[in-house]
């Protein structure tokens, strides 16, 4: 069966995207992947003269112009990856729509997202994995340059405060991988891949995750530390064979929803096999047809933050009004987990199975 998958590469200015988009295109070709690399729509615009601001366009009709031909590039592509033979094709998008948010007001990228007739949440979703590669000037200062691109001119503050902007812009995003300095460039590369291949599933997609349960916290408080994503979700278990597990799940927000499939089979306390994939609604309802009914629904708001390049998924379960859980993926087991101050751990529950979703919607308890 023929596979497409739609991957955003961004990050802050000077965070190695070239190179990086090289490397995935070398190393998945390798493994036998058909990869398509979508070049970044802006840099394509200024370096033939279409530029904000100045005698040309103001940053609006910029973004809006911009926005249009990233939308034509993606169609066009897509309708290339359906007519190529090869059954595993990979989309990488050298940014993607929502990057455009760091250069607009939130006013005016709604206004933006309204003449497309559109709205932030499809503009997410419609790429399976982002990627966000933090930029050299925050935390290998010393490599910091402006020499490798002629569109850019930003100070190392700037392309900070850029790259703040830019991992925001994605928040909220189920599969959303911040990759930052803390290695060595070749390693930072290693880690990039090291993602990639757990969303393609490349040998198998493991997925190793550390769960706590905390004081449920004032999110009045939060929103004063990070920026945050609310995202609404129901998730229905559906009958399936002994140690897999079956889901379907709709999330969204402000009523625009997105329907997924998912099977997980367990490796090990942390680490399991997962299997995602889009869905219609048309096959989602028809999915719940196959609920198991000795399972009640799990309905709760999923609040994702970022806070020291890592990625909080908080969730707000419709039963319990003193505790929440929260979440956090790793690429290592040994990983450290630096947890902001605003939340009051009570105990981590990553191996206690009672807290897991599928025995939540049994127990409806935290």
């Amino acid at each position: 069966m023929k596979q497409i998958w739609h991957l955003v590469l961004t990050g802050g200015p000077c965070s190695g995207k070239t190179t990086g988009i090289a490397t995935i295109e070398k190393e998945l070709s390798e493994r036998g992947y058909y990869v398509l690399i979508v070049p970044e729509t802006a840099t394509e615009l200024i370096g033939n003269g279409i530029r904000p601001f100045g005698n040309c366009l103001d940053n609006f009709t910029f973004q809006k112009v911009l926005f249009e031909k990233q939308l034509h590039k993606e169609k066009l592509y897509l309708e290339v990856a359906k007519k190529i033979e090869n059954e595993k094709v990979v989309i990488v998008y050298d940014r993607g729509l929502n990057d455009n948010k760091s250069y607009l007001s939130q006013g005016e990228f709604d206004n933006l997202l309204k003449a497309f007739d559109t709205d932030e949440i499809s503009v997410k979703d419609r790429y399976d994995a982002v990627f966000h590669l933090v930029t050299a000037a925050n935390g290998a200062e010393e490599y910091y340059t402006l020499e490798n691109n002629a569109s850019r001119t930003e100070t190392p503050e700037q392309a900070r405060q850029l790259d703040k902007k830019g991992i925001e812009n994605w928040n909220g995003h189920p599969h959303l991988r911040i990759i930052d300095n803390s290695t060595d460039f070749k390693q930072k590369l290693n880690r990039l891949m090291a993602e990639i291949y757990s969303v393609l599933g490349e040998p198998v997609p493991v997925e190793i995750e550390r769960k706590y349960l905390i004081v449920m916290p004032d999110l009045n408080v939060l929103s004063k530390y990070v920026s945050t994503t609310v995202v609404n979700i129901v998730q229905t278990y559906l009958k399936s064979e002994p140690g897999k597990e079956v889901r379907v799940r709709q999330r969204g927000i402000n009523g625009s929803y997105f329907y997924y499939l998912t099977e997980k089979i367990e490796i090990s306390s942390v680490k399991r096999i997962e299997k995602e994939r889009k869905i219609s609604q048309r096959q989602y309802i028809e999915s719940l047809n196959l609920a198991d009914t000795s399972l009640k629904q799990i309905v709760k708001k999923r609040v994702c933050f970022v806070y020291d390049n890592q990625y909080f998924e908080l969730d707000l379960f419709d039963f319990s009004k003193d505790k929440a859980i929260v979440e956090i993926e790793l690429t290592r087991e040994s990983a450290h987990i630096n947890f902001p101050s605003f939340l009051n751990v009570i105990k981590e529950v990553t191996d206690d199975l009672s807290y897991r979703n599928i025995a939540l919607a049994k127990s409806q308890k935290l």
